[in-house]
């Protein structure tokens, strides 16, 4: 490594660590020419493929790209930037595990649905209308059923009417009366 300074070759390496989980190592180095010490960076650098869009152009895949769209489906959520980084990267080392040279932007999506499902819910139904382009309101109670509580699914979405007896007998306390189906959505024109 070249000193920054005088550029002389002859450096020694007085300090190294780790970083990142083991994916960085920054060294700390002093020129045995000029004595002025510096920091180096080594990083590993991942081959990625290319991206095959829907109407069959090609680009570079760009990590800046994934983070700023998973940044705005994440907005104003609960979720730590650090985590979303780890996000970006299992993203990116399964790209590069993958051994293709191309993947279709429609594979790449589906990756960044299930980082957002096990990320934040909220989030991957956000990600999930704009990603497939939903034009229905039923598109979206489907993935909302997918994404919701268990006991819901199981029950279809409907609450039973239990009679008062049966829920005075579990400890004296009554139940609210739960809303039905029969709801109506409101749409704006």
């Amino acid at each position: 490594m070249r000193c920054p300074a005088c550029g002389s070759p002859d450096t020694q390496v007085t300090d190294t660590r780790l970083f990142d989980d083991g994916l960085e190592i920054r060294r700390r180095r002093r020129c045995l020419a000029c004595e002025r010490r510096f920091k180096t960076l080594e990083k590993i650098e991942l081959s990625l493929p290319s991206v095959v869009k829907k109407d069959g152009s090609r680009c570079d895949f760009d990590s800046a790209k994934l983070r700023s769209s998973m940044a705005l489906a994440l907005r104003k959520r609960p979720v730590a930037y650090d985590i979303v980084e780890q996000a970006v990267r299992s993203i990116e080392e399964q790209l590069a595990a993958s051994g293709e040279r191309e993947v279709a932007s429609q594979f790449l999506g589906e990756l960044v649905m299930k980082a957002l499902r096990r990320l934040d819910k909220v989030a991957y139904v956000r990600f999930a209308s704009v990603y497939r382009s939903f034009e229905d309101v039923s598109e979206f109670q489907a993935i909302l059923a997918e994404v919701g509580p268990r006991a819901r699914r199981a029950t279809g979405g409907h609450a039973s009417k239990a009679s008062p007896s049966t829920e005075a007998g579990s400890g004296g306390k009554t139940k609210p009366a739960q809303p039905t189906s029969s709801k109506r959505i409101r749409r704006v024109q």
